[in-house]
């Protein structure tokens, strides 16, 4: 049976092609570097005027909320360990059309998604360093991590647990300073449960406004499933790693916040709520802890983040080509390497063009993932209704109708609620797919798969 685990391609139509070398830590690891355990850092401000001050609640609903699409990634990861995600999910669960809707998607939110993060921390150390232009950094970051991401994904998975501890060891000096700056009542700090929940000013309509900006800090975990062809732990090994970061993650969400809050209680008094985490910071330790939440947050974004998610898109892009839904020299594998390297240089070059165009846009680069993530995500959710409860005639309701229900349900409301530029751009994005996709059924040049398991 572990042999049939390990090896599932034959099932499915496809060859191994790509190098499974991925333990279950690795696997969590890289979808913790991807959702960046100090994400808080640079959102937090906005998410604490956002709740009234329960920013700790704000991560808990959103880490709650989001559990349910972890949970049906676990499923369809189990019943389809390929790469693709969410693309594969939707192709083999709904069908070939719906799948192709679904990749098209969620290639605007990993495309798009290493852009963002480049461009974010480029800016950062601009300001702190003015004389190296804006673009010297971006080809720093974007050449380190299309390197490391060519050369293989047991170096990618080698560089991740460096910068994971990193991370770690940074915010365990932010917490364990920041608890000191609490017992001292540094700034008129005190414990309290507020952060959590205040009720002289908790509002749900506005709370769950606020969790509508979390829960984008939870986007990652999913890119976990495009590993499966290079997990050496079985078919349930992605789901396991994809449900345990969440839940990791989330937790040091609530907690980071949570100080955060009791040292700068008044959230209405922030100068800049852009940078409220990094005031906090400077308050609770001095200048010394200001700067090292600056620099953590711009390595972490710029190199950490962003080399996940160029690793994650290149395997979407070549499981799409792979399946002729794109040119298949996207599907090309390094013959030494065994990565999808032309799809990793592409991304590279894509992510330059778009720092270029959108940097002085960052908020409308920002709405563009946020429409292609959430959509894909409701994708899923019927993929596994139609798949187990339609086609396979499951009795296990609870797991195959109910919980991603709820999910559908969830992500529905917080996709209700993005803005109108995200909605517009987004659409547009996708009536190009549709387009694309009449011409391939009308050239067929798309491959006819057996979508049967």
């Amino acid at each position: 049976m572990a042999a049939k685990d390990n090896q599932p391609l034959s099932e499915t139509g496809y060859k191994q092609e790509l190098k499974r070398a991925l333990t279950f830590w690795d696997l969590m690891i890289y979808g913790l570097v991807f959702m960046v355990p100090i994400a808080p850092f640079g959102i937090y401000g906005i998410i604490a005027q956002g709740s009234n001050g329960m920013v700790a609640l704000a991560y808990l609903i959103g880490m709650v909320a989001m559990i349910f699409t972890a949970l049906s990634y676990a499923t369809m990861s189990e019943a389809f360990p390929i790469a693709g995600s969410v693309y594969s999910y939707a192709q083999r669960g709904i069908n070939d059309a719906a799948g192709f809707l679904a990749g098209w998607l969620i290639l605007l939110d990993y495309i798009f998604v290493p852009a963002l993060l480049y461009l974010v921390s480029a800016a950062a150390l601009h300001d702190i360093v003015p004389e190296i232009p804006l673009l010297v950094w971006l080809v720093f970051f974007i050449g380190i991590n299309t390197v490391i991401n060519v050369i293989g994904i047991e170096f990618t998975a080698k560089a991740n647990k460096i910068i994971i501890v990193l991370e770690l060891i940074v915010l365990a000096i932010f917490v364990g300073v920041g608890i000191y700056a609490v017992a001292q009542g540094v700034n008129g700090a005190e414990f309290t449960y507020k952060p959590l929940y205040d009720a002289d000013q908790f509002s749900l309509g506005l709370v769950m406004g606020a969790v509508s900006i979390a829960v984008l800090s939870f986007l990652g975990f999913d890119a976990i499933a495009t590993l499966a062809e290079e997990s050496k732990g079985g078919r349930k090994a992605v789901g396991n790693a994809i449900i345990v970061s969440l839940l990791v993650v989330g937790v040091l969400f609530i907690i980071q916040t949570w100080v955060a809050a009791l040292i700068w209680p008044d959230y209405t008094t922030f100068e800049n709520a852009d940078v409220a985490f990094y005031q906090i910071a400077e308050v609770a330790g001095g200048a010394w802890l200001k700067w090292l939440t600056i620099i953590a947050t711009a390595v972490a974004w710029g190199i950490a983040d962003a080399l996940v998610a160029q690793a994650a898109i290149s395997r979407v892009l070549y499981s799409m080509a792979r399946d002729r839904k794109l040119p298949k020299l996207l599907a090309k594998v390094h013959p030494k390497f065994q990565t999808p390297y032309i799809s990793t240089i592409i991304v590279a070059i894509i992510s330059l063009i778009v720092t270029s165009f959108f940097a002085n846009r960052i908020g409308e680069l920002a709405s563009v993932i946020n429409f292609g993530a959430l959509t894909a995500f409701l994708f899923l959710h019927v993929s596994v209704i139609i798949y187990f409860i339609g086609k396979k005639k499951s009795k296990n309701y609870f797991k195959h109708l109910v919980l991603p229900l709820v999910g559908f349900v969830i992500i529905a409301y917080v996709w209700w609620n993005l803005d109108a530029l995200s909605k517009q751009l987004g659409f547009i994005w996708l009536a190009i797919g549709i387009v694309y996709l009449l011409f391939l059924k009308g050239t067929k040049r798309d491959t006819k798969l057996n979508l049967e398991e």
